[in-house]
């Protein structure tokens, strides 16, 4: 047997400079993701020989006559026993272009909002749909939270071709099908691939089984998506999560604000607000760790002083003076709910939002999706479990926020239940 070690340990620091993509995987059950995610580690040579080792006997425990590559992400007991995803399974890989972090996530209704955690760091997002059964509900609820997401890539692979006979009229017809969909979700950039997982066509070797389609193989493809602009390059944002004061013979005085650059960059000098005050100083110091440093970007941990004794406390976002984000106690959010017992109207609920933690009720209901056919129901006021609603989101005191499809940190957050601190919703903010 081959040693088949991963790419990203032959050392050197090419690999700790390369741009990072993380993408999900997204279907309904039985379309093949985890398949699909176990080629792509298996053909680009990016598992180690003691994990092929476990899949195999695993395969052989399970009756199965070939090697289950899913067995590679399904990684609960009760997943390989079912043989369906229900967790949201993370992969780290490379290839000599760029590195990668997959999120293969479930496909079974009742597990949506797993897919709405894989999804909401993803870069790209990997449609798989069943060539024998066409676009589905799932296909259409999967892409409509893509869309949602803001997730900008997005590529269909059309899977199992080999049990069609490679046909490129079953191919032309999803192809032209899902084309609509995404034109009216306003999909950006939409790709279509024929695979077949289990086989390994066009997944990172090209298909002598599809000589009609000239496109690039999934993986090339992946290497090739351009990624967004950094979030260094975005307005600074600064959540507070801890007030440092040691209060020490070495250091009497020292105050300083922890937490993680969501967004930006600052220097030592910058005008700064805090808010929801709005009071304004200036950067006097920056520490990282032990090092006092200059200038730091998103995503550094970092503690930052100011030339002024104001009031900072966690929650607080410390943000440049000249890109003050939108403060307000009333917003329209998109709120996927993730909870058996649906969303009661004017109901307090926790509202978690970066480091800030408040109270919060809906107000109103402006409409429910419908996934089969993409349209607001405005007239069901109901939220159930995997529903996906706009509504008015009024909070006990003000917000600092940015919109979602402008930063993904400042413009989400999460419904707890008061009582059993269970996460019964996870939103974005659209107005």
């Amino acid at each position: 047997m081959s040693n088949n070690t991963t790419n990203i340990n032959k050392g050197g620091d090419g690999y700790l400079n390369m741009e990072l993509l993380r993408f999900t995987t997204a279907g309904s059950v039985d379309d093949g993701k985890s398949t699909l995610i176990g080629r792509l580690l298996y053909d680009s040579k990016s598992i180690f020989e003691d994990q092929l080792e476990a899949v195999e006997a695993a395969s052989e425990r399970l009756g199965n006559a070939e090697v289950n590559l899913a067995l590679l992400t399904d990684g609960l007991r009760a997943e390989r026993e079912q043989g369906i995803t229900i967790d949201v399974a993370y992969r780290y890989f490379a290839t000599p272009k760029r590195k990668f972090i997959i999120a293969d996530t479930p496909g079974h209704i009742e597990y949506t909002r797993n897919m709405v955690t894989g999804a909401s760091t993803a870069d790209a997002a990997i449609i798989l749909v069943d060539a024998r059964n066409g676009i589905i509900e799932q296909t259409k609820r999967h892409s409509y939270i893509a869309s949602l997401l803001n997730i900008d890539y997005v590529i269909v692979a059309i899977n199992k071709m080999d049990l069609v006979d490679f046909s490129e009229d079953v191919y032309n017809k999803i192809k032209d099908e899902y084309a609509k969909i995404a034109e009216l979700l306003g999909l950006k950039h939409v790709y279509f691939i024929p695979i077949s997982a289990l086989k390994g066509d066009n997944v990172v070797n090209p298909s002598e089984n599809t000589p009609w389609y000239d496109g690039e193989t999934l993986l090339h493809l992946l290497e090739q998506v351009p990624l967004k602009q950094g979030i260094e390059n975005q307005p600074f944002r600064f959540p507070v999560q801890y007030v440092v004061r040691p209060q020490t013979a070495e250091w009497p005085d020292y105050r300083a604000y922890a937490g993680r650059i969501a967004s930006g960059t600052i220097k030592v000098g910058d005008k700064v607000t805090v808010l929801p005050s709005y009071t304004e100083s200036v950067v006097s110091r920056i520490d990282e760790g032990t090092d006092q440093i200059d200038e730091a970007q998103a995503p550094q941990s970092v503690s930052i002083s100011l030339a002024d004794d104001v009031d900072v406390s966690r929650g607080s976002q410390i943000v440049k003076s000249s890109e003050v984000p939108n403060v307000g106690q009333q917003v329209e959010i998109l709120v996927c709910w993730l909870n058996h017992r649906p969303l009661q109207l004017r109901q307090k609920y926790i509202i978690r939002h970066t480091t800030d933690e408040l109270q919060g009720f809906v107000t109103a209901v402006d409409y429910k999706v419908n996934i089969n056919t993409l349209e607001n129901i405005h007239d069901d006021q109901t939220i159930n479990m995997n529903d996906i609603a706009k509504v008015t989101l009024k909070v006990s005191k003000p917000l600092a926020y940015d919109l979602y499809k402008n930063n993904r940190t400042t413009g989400s957050l999460i419904f707890i239940a008061e009582g059993t601190n269970e996460t019964v919703g996870a939103a974005m903010i659209v107005g």
